[in-house]
């Protein structure tokens, strides 16, 4: 064989391994895009590959996922359910938007959104650990009464999900300013934050949770609300809390944040 035609074959070969190593990539993204579901762009889907020992980077998964039509879901901007209940004096700001903490149950944010059903609005009151972006505490119910925000702190409580002198950070609605649900912090030795009226920032951790929620599952108006109240249930408790990962907390799931803080207190105990 000739050096020139040798080396003609020796390139053949390699954009056809090239071609190969790509097909398998593409084979993987696509798997991954479909188990988020949807969900992931570029960078995330780029974070499971190398989790799965692919040398690859974020360039070039999103190339791929360029050419092949592969997109990840535009979050949608939150409908705000915030009225401001002038009457009550405002708790101060414990959390200046520092949405970190340094073990689970010291600071939790809550807020509200509502889901669009045949039966009319599903309102869903949701309590999330800033150690671990976990929610640890969420309820459902057809009104906005305080006793949906109170279903949902009570959820994280007995879930062993609060710790002593916990800060739980909220917006100003009258739901959050109620007697009862200043009563129940006190009952639960739990100290109220506030952001301020018509500031997202100041609560942007549940605001982005709302976001992924509304872009994965809330596209669409479901038949009633016990389907809706189902698919909410299946997709916090086993998508979100355990499969979906966070850029916030190092490209892991809740679940698995949780699970290492627990065995970094065990090691230091």
């Amino acid at each position: 064989m000739r050096p020139q035609r040798g080396l003609r074959y020796g390139r053949q070969l390699a954009r056809q391994e090239k071609a190969g190593e790509e097909e398998v990539l593409v084979g993987r993204i696509r798997e991954i895009h479909t188990d988020s579901p949807g969900a992931y762009g570029a960078l995330r889907i780029t974070r499971k590959l190398r989790d799965q020992g692919h040398v690859v980077n974020r360039k070039r998964v999103a190339r791929i996922m360029r050419e092949h039509e592969i997109a990840g879901i535009t979050r949608r901007k939150s409908r705000s359910l915030t009225k401001q209940d002038r009457t009550a004096p405002p708790a101060p700001d414990l959390i200046q938007r520092d949405f970190t903490a340094p073990m689970p149950g010291l600071k939790l944010v809550g807020d509200i959104t509502c889901l669009p059903t045949a039966e009319g609005w599903l309102y869903l009151a949701t309590v999330i650990d800033l150690c671990t972006r976990e929610v640890v505490g969420w309820s459902l119910a057809d009104h906005m009464r305080t006793e949906l925000v109170v279903d949902a702190v009570r959820m994280a409580h007995t879930g062993g999900h609060t710790a002593g002198n916990a800060i739980f950070h909220s917006d100003r609605g009258s739901q959050y300013t109620s007697h009862q649900f200043w009563a129940l912090l006190v009952e639960l030795d739990m100290r109220h934050s506030t952001g301020r009226t018509g500031s997202c920032f100041d609560n942007a951790a549940t605001e982005s949770f709302f976001a992924v929620l509304k872009a994965e599952i809330g596209t669409t108006v479901w038949a009633s609300r016990s389907e809706a109240r189902q698919d909410v249930f299946r997709w916090i408790a086993d998508h979100y809390n355990r499969e979906l990962i966070h850029s916030t907390i190092g490209y892991i799931t809740p679940h698995q944040a949780r699970t290492r803080c627990h065995q970094r207190l065990d090691l230091a105990a």
